[in-house]
């Protein structure tokens, strides 16, 4: 059974609220933007306006882009389910992922490759997600991956603005 609780606010006093939520310059995206520095993965943005939208981390020359995303605000399904929080937040939360998906389309057709990382991924996680979109960074760069192992790189590689391997 599925209790709707309501707003304890008014409705000027929740949108004042609402306002107040930072949506640039996040913990999980600083520390994200921190992990990215420490493997050397240089050459990113943060908030590139494209004409397709504004990924929180960018890679223009490789056309890779980031997003940070909250993980109750985006609908992830161990964060949000839908019919728990009240018609509201369902709505709100449907509209995010509405756009989300409309903003990615864009994006894809433009020819960006689009990644996006839970909040919580970014906290807990930051090197293994860094790692994750050095890897797809390095591939749209025509870097290979596979089989060369970093002591046969030459020192220039391993230090490149793609970061150390």
């Amino acid at each position: 059974m599925t209790v709707l609780v309501a707003d304890v606010f008014a409705p000027e006093k929740r949108s004042w609220l609402m306002g107040r939520v930072r949506n640039t310059g996040t913990a999980p995206e600083l520390e994200l933007r921190r992990a990215l520095r420490r493997i050397g993965l240089r050459g990113w943005r943060s908030q590139l306006r494209t004409p397709s939208g504004t990924p929180d981390i960018a890679f223009p020359a490789e056309r890779v882009a980031v997003y940070v995303d909250g993980a109750f605000w985006h609908g992830h399904p161990s964060k949000f389910r839908f019919g728990k929080s009240g018609a509201f937040w369902d709505a709100k939360v449907g509209r995010n992922i509405a756009r989300d998906r409309q903003e990615r389309a864009r994006l894809r057709r433009d020819g960006w490759s689009v990644l996006r990382v839970w909040d919580f991924e970014a906290l807990r996680t930051p090197e293994r997600a860094a790692e994750r979109i050095r890897r797809k960074v390095l591939m749209r760069s025509g870097v290979r991956l596979v089989g060369v192992p970093a002591s046969l790189m030459t020192p220039h590689a391993r230090t490149s603005r793609l970061g150390r391997t």
